[in-house]
């Protein structure tokens, strides 16, 4: 069903609800993961237009997805990655079309309006530009096992 997943990583706490999930699924179903993270500090977002060097926070980006990946492989999954540079939201977007993902992962925050409106959501403006399906993950929760209906 999903050949292709794409994992948005925040490189946080977030992301340890989501891995677990994804994880499981893509063993499932024997789907390839791509992880992603986007770095959006001033040096990613200004990267190639003022030929800048890498930032200390994109290096550790790089090596938060390459450790991530490798305890992945590590568990029989199949993984690349991909640090992307800029707004989230639109790399997120570019990084699943070009790989031709079929299902994009990420995690939920779970704010309220304001913290919507103040903070925005990536997952919303993912959401309304893009018709490939999406997991959403609620930050701070685990895998659940959910108990089979009773015949």
């Amino acid at each position: 069903m999903y050949k292709k997943i794409l994992v948005a990583l925040e490189n946080s706490r977030a992301d340890e609800a989501l891995v677990p999930h994804i994880s499981e699924l893509a063993r499932l179903l024997g789907s390839a993961l791509l992880l992603v993270h986007v770095a959006d500090g001033f040096a990613a977002r200004n990267y190639a237009q003022l030929k800048l060097a890498e930032s200390d926070e994109m290096k550790a980006d790089r090596g938060y997805l390459d450790g991530l990946a490798e305890r992945m492989r590590a568990a029989g999954l199949t993984v690349t990655t991909e640090l992307a540079l800029g707004n989230p939201p639109t790399e997120i977007l570019k990084s699943a079309a070009a790989h031709r993902c079929d299902l994009i992962a990420m995690t939920s925050h779970g704010h309220k309006i304001l913290g919507d409106i103040f903070l925005g959501s990536t997952i919303e403006r993912v959401r309304h530009n893009t018709a490939i399906p999406i997991l959403v993950v609620r930050s701070g929760t685990g895998p659940t096992v959910l108990p089979l209906p009773a015949k």
